[in-house]
């Protein structure tokens, strides 16, 4: 059985990797290896993050591990909140915060086209790796939905009449940007 760390606090984003991963590979959360120092996020791309991540638990855990870093790209905001979006509305990472503040820009705005863009960034005996996944999608005139995390209430994808926040967890992890990302790692990960 394969062993990964994935290196993110975030506890909806494991659930929703260890769904997706499934049968034959562990994923190992931060908190399942008792590291609990903040992870730096000061890279200004989403690839760059995802690498700052993965080496910082690396080189302290000392085993593979892999981290993400997701931005919502909004193309009427010029492409924002993008490598902001957690800390869109604050350094606290509050995303009804965020939400609101990304649906107060959109207020009035015929062009509500946006996508959701994943990188992985993974690190097995020094190599590294990046994965990318991506959906289209438009942002809804206000939030929809219970489940998901993040910007998911008001993130609808393309092709689809509800938001992420409306979807069950296997059509999400399907269709969704982290989960195309993953499966490309996973794919990586089954040719070695």
């Amino acid at each position: 059985m394969k062993e990964f760390v994935f290196a993110s606090h975030n506890h909806h984003k494991v659930n929703e990797i260890r769904q997706i991963a499934g049968q034959g590979i562990t994923i190992l959360s931060l908190k399942d290896i008792g590291f609990t120092d903040p992870i730096p996020e000061s890279m200004p791309t989403l690839e760059g993050n995802a690498l700052q991540k993965a080496r910082t638990v690396f080189h302290t855990a000392k085993k593979a591990c892999f981290a993400d870093d997701t931005g919502l790209e909004i193309e009427a905001l010029n492409g924002m909140p993008g490598v902001k979006s957690a800390r869109y509305a604050g350094e606290d990472q509050d995303f009804i915060r965020n939400m609101r503040k990304v649906l107060s820009e959109m207020n009035g705005i015929a062009n509500r086209r946006a996508r959701f863009r994943t990188v992985i960034a993974l690190i097995i005996n020094d190599s590294e790796y990046l994965f990318e996944g991506m959906i289209e999608g438009t942002i809804m005139e206000a939030p929809r939905g219970l489940m998901g995390f993040g910007y998911d209430p008001i993130f609808q994808p393309s092709g689809y009449r509800i938001s992420f926040a409306e979807m069950d967890a296997p059509v999400k992890n399907r269709i969704s940007h982290r989960g195309i990302a993953f499966r490309k790692l996973m794919d990586h990960l089954n040719s070695l």
